[in-house]
């Protein structure tokens, strides 16, 4: 599989090789080591989640507390997706900064996204199923969003395609109220967690 990075630091894209027969195809979807060699410590998969979603669900911006966090390894089973990563990391160089891949049932690469990243998609077709391995539980007081049509941000949706949002996404605040609440995560704070998990000393938190 080919690894590359994206604009935001602590996030990949990852496209596997795959090997196509007259049975259909096999490939191998997710390589803990591999994966290990680029960020610097092994994902530890606590959880996996499951979404299908209709042409338009835009699901997003989300983000968890750091410490603990919850880093994300994406990929779409069926259908197609928009796959965006934004850096909400306060002090972050990239601060504010977003970079997208195209998840599909094709090409059926992963995006991976470290702790303190925002994360959401939009759905290109009915019946997009995305699954995700997440390195921490869900914890709801630990989890926030920011809103993703905030303009500040600028996520690029197709033309012609009616965003879907959920009440709860709806109601996120945007990027610059999230600031002011101090609901975001600092650089410092997922720098200093990212050395925790490169020494092992961090997978005890989780």
């Amino acid at each position: 599989m080919q690894i590359r990075a994206l604009s935001v630091a602590g996030a990949f894209e990852i496209t596997p090789r795959q090997f196509p027969d007259d049975r259909g195809v096999f490939l191998e979807s997710f390589r803990g080591d591999r994966l290990g060699e680029v960020i610097g410590h092994r994902m530890e998969v606590a959880q996996t989640n499951v979404s299908v979603s209709s042409r338009g669900t835009l699901r997003g911006i989300h983000f968890a507390d750091v410490p603990v966090g919850q880093a994300k390894y994406i990929t779409a089973l069926t259908g197609a997706l928009i796959d965006f990563v934004v850096d909400l990391r306060v002090g972050s160089p990239t601060f504010g900064r977003w970079d997208s891949v195209l998840l599909d049932a094709a090409d059926r690469r992963a995006v991976y996204l470290a702790e303190g990243l925002g994360h959401a998609f939009v759905a290109l077709e009915d019946g997009t199923t995305a699954h995700y391995l997440c390195s921490s539980a869900y914890s709801p007081t630990a989890e926030h969003g920011i809103h993703p049509l905030d303009p500040a941000v600028g996520l690029a949706l197709p033309d012609g395609l009616e965003p879907i949002l959920s009440p709860k996404d709806t109601a996120a605040p945007s990027l610059e109220e999230a600031v002011a609440s101090g609901l975001l995560p600092t650089h410092e704070a997922c720098t200093a967690f990212y050395t925790q998990l490169a020494s092992g000393a961090g997978r005890s938190a989780r």
